[in-house]
């Protein structure tokens, strides 16, 4: 599936979204990792969102709702189901399509209006990237890691839409050294 850069950024700033939400696994997943204003900071300036200005707690609230509203999203279970989703976050921010050329990238096409906050950036921008995997009949690629301690959101961009995991390296292949070393005891036993 080709999916242009903008795209694929966006998707990629919706997983590390709704990845920083708390998960109902151990250790420090378990945490709100954005539970501030200095994290809001941090996030958006990994994410390189343009125009982000000050900010207060109204906007930290207002991306976390945005953040939940994406993870009901990857929850739908159906496209009609997204696409109400979808539409009502998108609706919300006020989207105003820009084509741009900015930071070194080819022509592309902003959704958000020209000062919008950051959440409505997010759900702007954001909301138009999920609504394309919709479009193209490609909500399933928008899944949760099959790991029983994970469950982080990604992108399967797999040919045959066959990705399990979040990370291959950890959570995969964690999961994979539990069985090989299950079925050796059980041989053993």
């Amino acid at each position: 599936m080709l999916i242009p850069h903008d795209t694929r950024s966006a998707l990629d700033t919706v997983v590390d979204l709704v990845n920083t939400a708390p998960q109902d696994g151990t250790g420090d997943s378990a945490a709100d990792r954005l539970a501030d204003l200095d994290a809001l900071y941090e996030f958006a300036r990994n994410q390189n969102i343009s125009g982000v200005g000050d900010l207060d707690e109204r906007d930290l609230r207002a991306v976390r709702a945005v953040r939940t509203r994406f993870a009901e999203v990857l929850a739908a279970p159906d496209p009609r189901t997204a696409a109400d989703l979808i539409n009502q976050l998108v609706a919300a921010a006020g989207t105003t399509p820009q084509l741009t050329d900015h930071d070194g990238y080819d022509w592309h096409v902003h959704y958000f209006a020209p000062g919008a906050s950051v959440a409505d950036h997010l759900a702007a921008d954001c909301g138009m990237a999920l609504s394309f995997m919709v479009v193209a009949g490609e909500q399933e690629r928008l899944r949760r890691c099959e790991a029983p301690d994970c469950g982080h959101a990604f992108v399967d961009l797999s040919r045959n839409r066959s990705r399990r995991y979040c990370d291959s390296r950890t959570c995969g292949n964690r999961l994979h050294v539990a069985a090989y070393r299950a079925r050796r005891k059980e041989a053993a036993g």
